[in-house]
This record gives structure tokens, sequence and C-alpha cells, in this order.
């Protein structure tokens, strides 16, 4: 048993492809003719979404309360959390703008018509900004919670996580408790993972009876627009960074980063590729130690660019394709939303989906868009954590440029033979 589940940990991506070719082969040949199909597809995939959906609030809360409070740590260490900060951020707005900016200019989605249930948690009203705006603190995060308006839980978390900062030692218990229900959080999720090749095929058995062969194109279409986006932003904005800020030649960066950023699209996880990460920049680059042992860590936690245009791409979308209009307010709530939620997303295969899942409630979107999503999540997760690996150690190598180390680290460096 143990030796058939180390196999089937190592080959659940396989596993998954394997589940939506038969879910979409399935629900075109067969859905149609057998009706039990259906209704058993159906339960199935009920409790699988159901099972995904329990923990994301949660979820949602404990990353972001714990991210906010490890960049405060962080902190201590002076100019180099500081710049890279800077530097992730300031990306991650562009990514949240590009993902929000591009779907609209090809009207991305649009003519895509999905059959879908309607979502259980309507969209956050929104009257105007000022009235968002006066909304956002909730008067009962209880309420919030319950209720699933994920505005006022995202705001919840940042004045938790700055609190606890403040207060310091103080808010050390609780910081340890949610910290653990992060953890807890992490393994049911993942636990429900196993199982996403079963629920891939059982949630998309019905879209694709219901929708046939034009779902399977829309998507694919989607992923090719989803993947010159991704790489399109990291040679423009990580090359013309490396270039101008970094003053490195973009050519001898992409070449050194490789290994990293395959190992990164191989395992769908930034957090897992940190080791070799490091070892690409500081041997081949030659950037320090101590801006690598801070930064890469760092933008594995707050770095997720891609994740963000992923986020942005994938709503709009669903929005157009399911004939819901995205207002310019709405547009603004998402885009700093998806920042926010980019920094709490875990570096881990799979994170993407709990910020999905609450950008989608705040747009009102069909809760059936959960399954379509979850069905090509991998194939969107490869190339995303690929691209934030190298948003990673695009910004040490600006880093190494801007932040002017101690002499003996410079002698370290040139003992080591790197120039």
């Amino acid at each position: 048993m143990k030796k058939f589940y180390a196999w089937y940990q190592k080959h659940i991506t396989g596993a998954i492809f394997t589940g939506l070719i038969l879910g979409i082969l399935t629900g075109l040949l067969l859905a149609d003719r057998f009706a039990p199909i259906l209704t058993v597809t159906g339960v199935i995939g009920g409790i699988y979404m159901n099972a995904l959906n329990m923990m994301i609030f949660p979820m949602v809360f404990c990353s972001i309360v714990m991210g906010i409070c490890s960049i405060g740590n962080a902190k201590t260490t002076g100019k180099i959390t500081g710049y890279a900060m800077i530097f992730f951020l300031c990306t991650t707005a562009i990514a949240s703008a590009v993902g929000i900016i591009i779907p609209r200019l090809i009207r991305l989605g649009e003519g895509v018509h999905f059959e879908m249930a309607t979502s259980d948690i309507q969209a956050t009203e929104m009257t105007s900004i000022l009235d968002t705006i006066k909304n956002l603190i909730p008067s009962n995060p209880v309420k919030a919670f319950a209720e699933g308006n994920m505005l006022q839980v995202l705001v919840f978390a940042v004045i938790v996580g700055f609190t606890l900062i403040a207060i310091g030692e103080k808010g050390k218990a609780l910081l340890n408790v949610i910290d653990s229900l992060n953890e807890v959080c992490l393994k049911v999720i993942s636990t429900v993972m196993y199982f996403t090749p079963i629920g891939v095929f059982c949630t998309i058995v019905p879209v694709v009876e219901a929708n046939g062969t034009k779902t399977i194109v829309s998507l694919a279409t989607q992923l090719i627009i989803l993947y010159i986006a991704f790489y399109g932003f990291a040679i423009l904005v990580y090359g013309g960074a490396v270039k101008i800020l970094g003053k490195t030649s973009p050519v001898r960066f992409f070449k050194a980063i490789m290994p990293a950023a395959l190992n990164a699209f191989g395992t769908c996880s930034s957090s897992a590729t940190i080791p070799i990460s490091k070892r690409c920049v500081e041997e081949e680059l030659g950037v320090s130690n101590q801006i690598s042992s801070i930064a890469i860590p760092l933008g594995a936690t707050v770095n997720m660019d891609a994740v963000s245009i992923l986020m942005s791409f994938m709503i709009m979308f669903f929005a157009n394709a399911c004939g819901i209009n995205v207002s310019i307010s709405m547009m603004v709530i998402i885009l700093l939303a998806n920042v926010l939620l980019s920094v709490g997303t875990p570096g881990i295969p799979g994170g993407a989906i709990a910020s999905f899942a609450a950008l989608a409630t705040m747009a009102g979107l069909p809760a059936g868009v959960m399954g379509v999503y979850i069905s090509i999540n991998t194939l969107c997760d490869m190339g995303a954590t690929c691209v934030n690996v190298i948003g990673d150690l695009a910004g040490c190598v600006v880093l190494k440029e801007k932040i002017k180390l101690e002499e003996n680290e410079r002698r370290i460096q040139k003992k080591r033979g790197i120039h």
C-alpha cells in the first residue's frame, strides 16, 4: 500500500490528465446515452466540490495572516527585504493589470457558452466604490465567514496580520494557532487533492455533455492565450528588469535559471524549487547568499505574478462565457483582491484553487466553473509556477545590483570565483 501511495503521489499529474481525458470522452460519447452516468458523476462531483470548498475561507484567511506576519518578521533583515517586497509587489500589480486588460481587449470568452448551475454564494453587491469601501471592514467577522463575504474576510485577515506584527511577542500564541490552522487547511486540501482525478472526471462529464465539443475548443484556446501571456510577461517584464535594473544580459539570465524553471514547471511547486533556485543564482549569476537566502523564500510566499495573471484571465473568461458583466468597480476590486490573494497563495501544487474560488465568489460566477477550472488547473499551474520562479530569480539579480553588500561578503564571492 505504501508503495502504491508513493507511486500515486509521484504520478498524480498524469492521473489528473487521465481523469480529464476520460471525463471529456465520457461526456461526449456516453453521458447523453446513459442517464445514470450523469446522476452518479453529479453526486460524486458535488461531494468533491463540497470537500474542496469546505476549507477555502479559513485557508485564505490563515494564509494571508501568515504571509503578512512572515513579511513583518523578515523586515528585520533590512534593505534586502524592503527592496524585494517593492519588486515583488510592483510586478504582481503589473501582472494583475495585464490579466484584466488583455482579456477585455481581445474579448476573451465571448461567443463561448457554458451551461452550469447557479452559484450558492452571491457576488458582493457594489452600488458604488464608496459603498464598497464603507462595507470593507466587517462589523461581525463570523457573519462575514458564514455569508461568504470574501472581501470582508480578506480585510479582516489584513487587520489581524498587521495587529499581530504590532503586538509582537504577545501575539505569538495566536499566531501559532493560526499557523497550525493553516497547516490543517493545507493538509485537508492536499488530502482532497488526492481524489482530484476522480473529482475532475465527475465534474467535467456533465459540463462537456451539456456543451459538447465547443467546450473543449474554447478551453484549449484559453490555455494557448494564457501561456502566451505568461511567457510574454516573463520575457518583457522580468527580462526588462534584469537588463535595465540588474545590468545583466537577459539571455545569460534565462540560460542560467533554466534548471530551476524546468523543475518548477514539472513539480508545480515554487517552494520545492528553492534549493535549485539558490544554486542557479549563486553559482551562475553571482548573487550573494545573503540576498538569495532572503529573497527566494520570500518570493515563494509573496511573488505570485503568474497566479495573478491566471486568476484575472480565468475570471474574465468565465464571466464572458457565462454572460456575466464585470463592471469597472468590480474590476478594480478584483485587481486589488488579486494582489492580496496572490501574496497569500501557498507555493504548493494546487495552491491557486482557493484564490480562484475566492475571486469567483466575488464576481458572482456560477458554482459550476470551479469544476471546469479544476479540470485544467494542473495545466495552468505548471506554466504559472514556472513564471513565478523566474520572477523570484529576476528579483535576486535586481537586488544584487541595487544593494551594496559589505566588503567581506564581496571577498567571499571572489574566493568562490564568482564574478
